[in-house]
Formats: structure tokens, C-alpha cells, sequence
């Protein structure tokens, strides 16, 4: 097998796809892994829906919420640098945005490494494309 095929295979197991992830001063695969159990579990940071979101039926936000969770369609286009930490969807008639955003433990600045949770605070948002 020559290099480059090697490589292709490595990048296609660790989700490198274009090489950002060694570009990072953070381990993006930490992030991406971080960010999945804020959205599929709400661990390790906190989860707001915008007034728009919330003044919805209770029915059509669970299921926004749930599409959120279960999302997994991330690709070059969607998630650029492999973070899994942002999308826009459809879930019933509705067009939503959620994103992952990392915050020093104080909330008073950026992160200065995402990758690490005891120096980061992720805050999932979710809301309706028209309130964007």
C-alpha cells in the first residue's frame, strides 16, 4: 500500500479529513467528543433555546431538541473543522440553527483551550433560522 493511501485511511479513522486537526493548538477528536455529550446527553455544559424556540408546543420542542441530540450528518460542508459543534436543520416546519460555543469557566471570554473541561464551559444554543 503506498503512503498516500495510508494517510487517506488514517485521516478517514480519526475524522482528520483535511488535515486541520493538526493545524490546532487543541486535540479537535477532545472537542468533537465533548461537544457530542453536550448535545446527545446535555453533559457538560448547559443547553438554551432561544424565546422563539421556547415559545413553541411542548410536542415541537421536544422533537427539535431531539433532532438536535440525534443528529449526525456532519460532513466537509457542515463542520469544516471536525468539532461537530454547529448545524442548520428542518425539523417539522421549522428551520433551526444550533451551536456549540466554549467559554472560559467563568463566562467571561473565550476558552483559551476547548479541548480541556476544566477550563471550558460549552454552551449549546438553539434556535429558529428566522431569529438568527
Amino acid at each position: 500500500m503506498d503512503d498516500r493511501r495510508s494517510m487517506d485511511d488514517e485521516k478517514e479513522q480519526t475524522g482528520n479529513i483535511d488535515g486541520f486537526e493538526e493545524d490546532q493548538p487543541y486535540d479537535v477528536r477532545l472537542v468533537r467528543m465533548l461537544n457530542d455529550a453536550l448535545r446527545r446527553r446535555e453533559l457538560g455544559g448547559n443547553v438554551f433555546v432561544t424565546r422563539g424556540v421556547g415559545m413553541l408546543p411542548r410536542q415541537e420542542l421536544a422533537a427539535i431538541l431531539q433532532a438536535v441530540a440525534c443528529f449526525d450528518d456532519f460532513n466537509e460542508d457542515n463542520d469544516p473543522y471536525g468539532e461537530h459543534d454547529c448545524a442548520v436543520m428542518t425539523v417539522g416546519q421549522h428551520r433551526i440553527i444550533w451551536k456549540i460555543d466554549y467559554y472560559d469557566r467563568a463566562l467571561k471570554g473565550f476558552s483559551p483551550d476547548p479541548s480541556n473541561p476544566h477550563l471550558t464551559r460549552r454552551i449549546l444554543t438553539v434556535m429558529l433560522a428566522s431569529e438568527y
